[in-house]
């Protein structure tokens, strides 16, 4: 069964958007689903802090044992943060994807942006959807 966190917003694409501790700010990263489809990860290419990025422009790669998936930005932003430790241990996405094994950090120049993510519950019946056809 897939873990689909209430508190989060997710994108069609599987990334999910976590509210941080400093307003404007958010944690991005893939799905638990995400990370199921794809296998072990055994490598995340991330920008650089200061990048800055549109809505839905791809931010990076992740790269599992048979494939490599784009990653996509859920909202116009900047960078202020990656998470160094995918850097040595990718596996990371996969154990804890919604904690541990998150990508960037963004600041956002749209907080309104976000809104138009989809619920925990609209995200359910995408992988239903999916799930059928």
């Amino acid at each position: 069964m897939t873990d689909i966190p209430e508190d989060l917003r997710y994108t069609p694409e599987h990334e999910y958007v976590r509210e941080s501790d400093v307003e404007g700010e958010v944690f991005i990263g893939i799905t638990d689903f995400a990370q199921g489809e794809l296998g072990d990860v055994v490598y995340v290419e991330l920008p650089a802090p200061g990048e800055e990025f549109g809505r839905m422009e791809a931010f990076g790669t992740v790269e599992a044992v048979k494939t490599v998936s784009e990653l996509f930005c859920p909202a116009a932003g900047e960078i202020v943060a990656v998470n160094d430790a995918l850097e040595t241990d990718p596996a990371l996405v996969n154990s804890d994807p919604y904690g541990e094994g998150w990508m960037i950090r963004l600041a956002t120049e749209s907080p309104s942006e976000l809104d138009d993510l989809l619920t925990a519950e609209q995200y359910a019946a995408l992988l239903a959807d999916a799930d059928e056809g």
